[in-house]
């Protein structure tokens, strides 16, 4: 996957730097939806849940042209993420 960085529309290296951003990405059990919402469908919006190599979850909203990924805003996860991740997991883990 290829990440466009150019001109983020968010601080990158506040709370978490692009490679953090990237591995939440490469994370096998990154959980990538697609809103059911009018407000990001229109512009094809997705969220992607993952964790980095030191496991950190992070959060992304995010688009794509199915090579370029344009990260729109990320953040570290919140609690209910983190459980929500978690779940999501165990689930995939247990099948």
């Amino acid at each position: 996957m290829d990440f466009d960085w150019n001109n983020p529309p968010f601080e990158v290296g506040e709370t978490l730097t692009t490679r953090e951003i990237e591995e939440s990405f490469e994370d096998p059990f990154a959980v990538r939806l697609l809103p059911d919402s009018p407000r990001f469908s229109v512009q094809a919006r997705y969220f992607n849940l993952g964790k980095t190599g030191g496991g950190q979850g992070v959060f992304s909203v995010y688009r794509t042209n199915g090579r370029m990924i344009r990260v729109i805003v990320a953040r570290v996860f919140t609690d209910a993420e983190e459980f929500f991740y978690q779940r999501l997991m165990r689930q995939n883990l247990e099948s």
